[in-house]
This record gives C-alpha cells, sequence and structure tokens, in this order.
C-alpha cells in the first residue's frame, strides 16, 4: 500500500477539523499508505491521489463551506476515485454513542462525490473559539472536548482496509 496516496481535506474554523483530520491522516500513514493533510481551501488538483477523505466542521447545522466548495470544484475529478466524508461538531457525547446522519449539506456532497461512507464525530470548542455563537456556548458552560479518538482511528483503519481491497484509482499509480 506504500504507493497508495490519500488526502485528507478539511473544512475548519476552531481547529478542532483539522485535528481530526491528522489522526485520520497519522492512522493511514500506520498502514503504510501515504497521506496528505490539507486544508479543503488550499487544494487546487486531486489528481495525484488516489482516494479522498473530506471533512466539514458543523456550524448551525451545515456543514464547512470550504468542504462543501471542494465538493463542488473536484467532483469531476473524483468521480473514479473512492471517497469517504467526516462532520466534526456535536459538543456532547451522542456521536459516540450512536450514528449520526449527515446534515442536508453534507449529504448532498455526499452525492456529488458518491462517497463511500460518512461519519459524524464529537467536536471540541475551548476558550478562544471564534464566532459569537461558539462564544455563547462557552459562556453557557458547553464547551470542552467530544472527540472520540478510539472511534477516529477505528473509522479511519476501516478505510485503510477498504483501500488494501482496491486497485489504484489514479494515472500516477500505472
Amino acid at each position: 500500500m506504500a504507493d497508495l496516496r490519500v488526502l485528507v481535506a478539511h473544512g475548519t474554523k476552531n481547529g478542532s477539523t483539522a485535528e481530526i483530520a491528522e489522526m485520520i491522516g497519522t492512522t493511514l500513514r500506520e498502514h503504510g499508505i501515504v497521506a496528505d493533510v490539507r486544508p479543503a481551501g488550499d487544494v487546487r488538483d486531486v489528481t495525484e491521489y488516489d482516494a479522498v477523505v473530506l471533512g466539514g466542521a458543523l456550524y448551525t447545522n451545515r456543514w464547512h463551506r470550504d468542504a462543501v466548495r471542494f465538493s463542488r470544484r473536484h467532483r469531476g475529478k473524483l468521480a473514479d476515485r473512492p471517497v469517504w466524508m467526516f462532520s466534526s461538531g456535536p459538543l456532547d457525547a451522542s456521536a459516540a454513542q450512536r450514528r449520526i446522519p449527515p446534515t442536508a449539506s453534507a449529504r448532498r456532497a455526499m452525492g456529488r462525490l458518491g462517497a463511500r461512507d460518512h461519519a459524524t464525530f464529537g467536536g471540541r470548542l475551548e476558550d478562544g473559539a471564534k464566532g459569537l455563537i461558539a462564544r455563547q456556548i462557552l459562556k453557557s458552560g458547553r464547551g470542552g472536548d467530544f472527540r472520540d479518538r478510539g472511534q477516529i482511528r477505528s473509522w479511519a483503519d476501516g478505510i485503510a482496509t477498504d483501500l488494501a481491497a482496491q486497485p489504484p484509482y489514479t494515472s500516477h499509480a500505472a
């Protein structure tokens, strides 16, 4: 699997989703996959990758705009590659206790990209967070770190297993 290249792109506001993307990238690397973790808004070309994992933070029940834009901008190039998606955001233990379906904007992006799977992970909101709503949540005492690292790792392990069973997808692997 050393020849497999996976892009883990993310849209984040306060950094929690970027940290989840890094956890996914680390897990994929442990399986011998080359994983590049990058902000979705910075990605101009996806043709060098065999697969993509796309994540977006959830705010007011919407998927981060950089993740949505990425799904629109790259849909043609990703038609022949496997894609997985994740969301982060619930500020409670719900995401670790049950499968939470994607929001409408993430579901539309899944359809655009033909995503194989979607997972919702708990979020993190701590002092210094940007945005009025975030500050109000913190002021009310509902902040904290609700990410389940074991859940994230297990999901990324599943991606690595799926990729090991598939042929390479891009022209560079030929």
